[in-house]
């Protein structure tokens, strides 16, 4: 079955283009819209006004494209129609989507399998936006295990299928990291040496801003949503925050993460990590991924990944791994 361009990509774009803002001041501009589901933005020096235009217009045309084709909430991009056909078919992709999911694969066996895109059946079981919420049956859980595994998904050169039906995918553990690489890359292609992109606070800078030697990006204070507690100046790397804010199940006054390797809650004590790395996908990964491991396990993956550095905060308590803070600006 090979999938056209989804139906939707126009509407998207129109949608992005319109919600666009662009600035200059100089050589220096600032671009930012609204795409998959959070604000956007790409703050870069070009002196060629031409240039600059360039790359806004290839910045919002590829990121509609990418929410278009892979957002789980539009019915017509290949990743619902790759949940559609779970256990009715294999689905065809292009060369991009095979290395994405080729991507994902070795993600997984990065963290162990705390990284799995495979978990949106557990995801949904614990629904952190019921009112009240409350926790499933054992049953039901166990019965959504059924469905997830990274592992059970067959896959060849150019086509994937998900054996099973209720099966589905669901990128939004890296698809919005992934988008900031993708993004920063095409600026570099376009010559563009000094960018920071910044797509829902995860980060990736290249050069500096004017008269300064490196860009500056706030850490926000998990104990104090919306406040940051500190800062940090990065130069051809990646900055990432998880936080208890995200995808986690509320019960009793505690705050849990979801891991998808056996279904459960955890209950760590952090309450967020935030990570520098090389590239966002790899800082929101070790961000996501420390957070659901506790400050000591998830601290010791940091340390495995070169040029990576992290600090987990909890209630009363911050651990920064050896080189954070040469980083930090306070």
């Amino acid at each position: 079955m090979v999938l056209n361009p989804p139906d939707s990509s126009q509407t998207v774009f129109q949608r992005v283009s319109q919600s666009a803002q662009f600035q200059s001041e100089a050589d220096y501009h600032k671009l930012s819209f609204h795409a998959m589901s959070t604000v956007c933005r790409a703050h870069f020096r070009a002196a060629d006004a031409a240039l600059a235009r360039k790359f806004r217009n290839e910045t919002l045309r590829w990121v509609a494209w990418f929410e278009a084709r892979y957002s789980r909430f539009i019915p017509d991009s290949l990743i619902s129609r790759i949940n559609e056909a779970a256990g009715l078919h294999w689905v065809e992709v292009d060369a991009e989507t095979d290395a994405l999911f080729s991507l994902c694969q070795e993600l997984i066996f990065f963290t162990g399998g705390v990284f799995d895109p495979t978990a949106l059946p557990l995801i949904r079981l614990w629904n952190w936006k019921a009112t009240p919420p409350k926790p499933p049956e054992d049953a039901a859980v166990k019965a959504a295990l059924e469905l997830v595994g990274w592992r059970k998904i067959q896959r060849r050169p150019g086509a994937i299928f998900l054996p099973k039906q209720g099966m589905c995918l669901d990128l939004g553990g890296i698809g919005k990291e992934y988008a900031v690489d993708r993004v920063l890359t095409l600026a570099l292609e376009l010559g563009i040496a000094d960018v920071m992109v910044d797509f829902g606070h995860d980060v990736r800078a290249h050069g500096a801003p004017p008269a300064k030697p490196a860009w500056h990006v706030g850490l926000e204070d998990g104990r104090t949503p919306g406040q940051c507690w500190n800062g940090v100046a990065v130069t051809n790397q990646a900055v990432a925050t998880s936080g208890d804010c995200n995808r986690n199940f509320v019960y009793q006054g505690h705050r849990y993460g979801i891991d998808p390797r056996n279904g459960y809650p955890v209950d760590n004590g952090l309450i967020s990590v935030s990570v520098i790395a090389p590239t966002c996908t790899m800082a929101g990964l070790l961000s996501t991924t420390a957070f659901l491991l506790g400050a000591k396990d998830g601290a010791s993956l940091i340390a495995l990944c070169p040029g990576a550095e992290g600090c987990l905060t909890q209630q009363t308590n911050r651990f920064q791994t050896k080189g954070f803070y040469k980083y930090a600006t306070n």
